[in-house]
């Protein structure tokens, strides 16, 4: 049987130098995850309504995003906003039912929890639950009354059910906070589209592209104004 040496000090330096490497490397790599999913967190409204993503929605990557977070979550199951990372890996999976659960639990740890309303008004969205959508978004801009995205999403639940007074006076909210967003314009575009003011949609959708030309959404409405023309 082959005998078992201890390494000698110069050796034993070296192994602890590399796994102080490895260990530092891995600790940065966990907190990029957390700093990114926290900025995708914050940022969803706007990358859902306007059909762009922050993560590459490659499968094996949003598989270990989601095991990652889990972990996090058996650690810290009182956190909110671990279970709102967790909840938005599920939703950029396409696991709806267990985003909603994971966000329902960050609101019933903190009521207040901003995110966790916002982003049940995206998931509700999706789901075409407009009224859902509408009550989340609400809630999320009385807690954060100057952040657009939940008037975004308070204009588009409100264009849904055909209340356009009001879905034109939150977009006008939301644009005061935030000028120039894409998102915003698109959605004022398609109030007057579903009212048949299809010149004014036009005007509208025209300038969302002066600030992104390659809006794809507003593309897309142009083209299908050109159909209704005619």
């Amino acid at each position: 049987m082959e005998s078992l040496v201890q390494p000698d000090a110069q050796e034993q330096s070296r192994i602890q130098n590399a796994q102080k490497v490895k260990k530092d490397k891995f600790t940065w790599w966990q907190s990029l995850i957390i700093l990114v999913a926290t900025l995708a967190i914050c940022l969803a409204a706007g990358y859902f309504i306007s059909e762009k993503y922050l993560w590459n929605k490659n499968d094996d990557q949003i598989v270990e995003q989601i095991k990652y977070n889990k972990a996090l979550v058996e650690e810290k199951p009182n956190d909110p906003s671990l279970r709102v990372q967790l909840g938005y890996s599920y939703f950029l999976k396409g696991d709806d039912d267990n985003a909603i659960k994971e966000y329902q639990t960050a609101k019933s740890l903190d009521k207040d929890y901003y995110a966790a309303y916002l982003n049940l008004a995206i998931v509700y969205d999706k789901q075409n639950r407009t009224d859902d959508a509408l009550q989340m978004a609400t809630k999320a801009a009385k807690l954060s009354p100057q952040d657009y995205k939940s008037l975004l999403l308070k204009g588009r639940s409100y264009r849904k059910l055909k209340m356009y007074d009001k879905a034109t006076e939150a977009l006008q909210q939301a644009y005061r906070f935030k000028p120039g967003n894409t998102d915003i314009i698109y959605e004022t575009g398609l109030i007057a589209e579903n009212q048949g003011k299809l010149k004014d949609a036009e005007d509208i959708y025209k300038e969302s592209l002066s600030f992104d030309p390659t809006f794809k959404p507003a593309l897309e409405a142009l083209e299908r104004l050109k159909s209704k023309k005619k």
